[in-house]
């Protein structure tokens, strides 16, 4: 056999494995829906309830309850915070730009030793938003429900919240908070139910949306015992501030105690959930929604 006939003989081989070598599977794409694209981060503590309760009529509407770490074991009772736009609140995966983090700000809390409250967080109406987070109409929105937005709450959420948990139901342990129209609404329940609410946190609050929120405010002055608090941002524009100013001296007219009424516009402060974030901590101590243990 000469060199020639083996280096043909080594070629035709070599050709031969080159096709019978098994190839890679192709790289599976990473999924691109998003579920997977934008997880939850709702903690396991956050309940969401939607089959029993209905706003508008008929209309089932989405509800997330958190749950203080350790409320199973326990038999204590907890005070109740309401929050608007619970898209918002506890999960990235639902939010619109980013979402509040309540539910790992108070679980650290808790860890340090704080009594966190039951948050109940209400779903907006998406596109019926605006119309639902005021009880006065706008020149651009004629058709505003807020007032059975809050009747809502009061009539229908609540009492299931404070029969199937164990909850304080009593003014003085029932809060509501909120951003931006959520602001608007809060300070309106507030003024509007003082019997239900006794503490309201209002961040950016849109009182530029009607000046009835004025006018409402004037001819029913909150009991001296309830707890406000305003926030908003230097860059949210000088009518954001203005009005929440407006607002607080008008609540000052009416001989409200400066010991139960705060109020500040925080440098560099945006119109964003970045920014309510960030002051949540703050205002729940503030309001005495969470408290010391020795408390």
């Amino acid at each position: 056999m000469n060199k020639s006939f083996l280096i043909i003989v080594l070629s035709i081989l070599l050709f031969a494995c080159q096709f019978s070598t098994p190839q890679k599977a192709p790289v599976k794409a990473a999924p691109t829906s998003a579920a997977d694209s934008n997880p939850s981060t709702r903690s396991q503590n956050v309940i969401i309830e939607t089959s029993s309760f209905y706003f508008p009529k008929g209309k089932g509407r989405k509800v997330w309850i958190y749950l203080p770490p350790g409320y199973e074991s326990s038999t204590k009772r907890f005070p109740v915070l309401y929050m608007h736009d619970g898209q918002n609140v506890f999960d990235s995966a639902t939010s619109y730009v980013g979402e509040w983090e309540v539910d790992e700000t108070l679980n650290t809390l808790a860890g340090e030793g704080w009594q966190v409250p039951i948050v109940v967080a209400i779903n907006h109406g998406n596109e019926e938003r605006v119309n639902e987070l005021s009880p006065w109409a706008h020149e651009k929105y004629p058709e505003v429900v807020g007032k059975a937005y809050a009747e809502f709450i009061i009539n229908q959420v609540k009492p299931k919240i404070d029969a199937k948990y164990r909850t304080l139901p009593g003014a003085s342990d029932t809060s509501i908070m909120g951003s931006s129209l959520g602001g608007l609404i809060s300070h309106y329940m507030l003024v509007a139910y003082p019997d239900t609410f006794g503490k309201a946190a209002m961040f950016s609050p849109s009182f530029w949306f009607s000046q009835q929120a004025f006018t409402f405010a004037e001819s029913n002055p909150v009991p001296s015992t309830h707890r406000l608090l305003f926030i908003a941002g230097s860059e949210e524009g000088e009518q954001m501030i203005n009005d929440m100013n407006s607002m607080v001296n008008l609540h000052l007219a009416q001989q409200h105690p400066q010991s139960n009424l705060y109020s500040t516009a925080i440098a560099g402060g945006q119109h964003n959930e970045t920014f309510w974030k960030q002051q949540f901590a703050f205002a729940v101590k503030w309001l005495g929604i969470v408290r010391q243990n020795n408390d």
